[in-house]
């Protein structure tokens, strides 16, 4: 089995990396390829299907994306390049060759505006230029290659790359007080987790497509999330609660994401950790330079 991740450098396709070479190591037949933006360049459309046709992978885990969520408001053709048109040749790829496809999306597809835990048949209605240019990502992969996989995720953060962990981290040990947001919910994603159940996916005896949901257990603000980190983390750093309104940026957040992930735990029996011990267990292991 030849299996490819896009996006390799990031956190998910970094996690990947570790999981799927434990994997190999188990399981013979297992032949793993991982290409960053140097090695599949997904502003090039016309390059796309004739780099992936020098790998010919029987399964294509699409982890790469344009996230840079704000500068996307300002940048909307190089998000809609990325995130869409890039998103539609893979899936064009793999209708051709009879390729499996697992694409991850994100909570930004919806607006926010619900009480309730979100399951896959939602009404989406993204209210930013990086949501948008997802959704447009998810129908292609629907268009083109209805037999795939669809995962949402939230609030991604792992040891490798950029996110609010890491940036919390940093300005605990530079500041004695912070501000963050407090009334936007979810639940963050440890991209070690969200690794480990793709890679259950790709195991799995029975190939069911469609959209799932992903994230950890929990229902928490922002500012929940920045006190556990700073509390696990054993930092004095003072952290206040504030609405979004005091934090303005250029792109909207949703207000609400909590994702319902009964979906992809019944198929695929995929067990999904709370978010607090995930955090834990990042932050531990950060601690011993893993």
């Amino acid at each position: 089995m030849k299996i490819l991740v896009t996006g390799a450098s990031g956190q998910l396709g970094s996690e990947l990396k570790r999981a799927l070479h434990e994997v190999s190591q188990e399981i013979s037949g297992i032949e793993t390829f991982f290409l960053d933006r140097k090695n599949l360049p997904l502003d090039q459309l016309i390059l796309i299907q004739d780099i992936l046709g020098m790998y010919q992978p029987d399964i294509i885990v699409h982890t790469a994306a344009y996230t840079a969520v704000d500068r996307a408001e300002s940048d909307r053709q190089a998000a809609d390049t990325v995130n869409h048109l890039a998103t539609a040749e893979i899936a064009q790829y793999c209708h051709i060759h009879g390729t499996k496809l697992i694409a991850i999306s994100t909570d930004y597809v919806f607006d926010g505006e619900s009480d309730q835990p979100l399951k896959e048949d939602a009404p989406t209605a993204p209210i930013s230029v990086y949501g948008e240019t997802k959704l447009w990502g998810e129908q292609a992969v629907q268009k083109w290659a209805p037999d795939s996989i669809i995962i949402r995720t939230s609030w991604v953060y792992s040891s490798y790359g950029s996110n609010f962990v890491k940036t919390m981290l940093r300005l605990m040990n530079e500041r004695t007080e912070l501000s963050v947001v407090a009334d936007q919910i979810g639940t963050p994603t440890y991209a070690h987790d969200l690794a480990q159940a793709i890679v259950q996916i790709i195991q799995s005896p029975q190939w069911q497509p469609g959209i799932y949901h992903y994230s950890n257990e929990g229902e928490i603000s922002w500012y929940d999330f920045a006190v556990a980190i700073r509390d696990i983390a054993g930092l004095s750093c003072a952290v206040h609660p504030i609405p979004t309104t005091a934090y303005p940026t250029p792109a909207k957040r949703p207000r609400y994401s909590l994702l319902d992930k009964s979906k992809i735990k019944a198929t695929f029996g995929v067990i999904v950790p709370n978010w607090r011990e995930s955090l834990k267990h990042m932050l531990h292991a950060s601690e011993r330079g893993e």
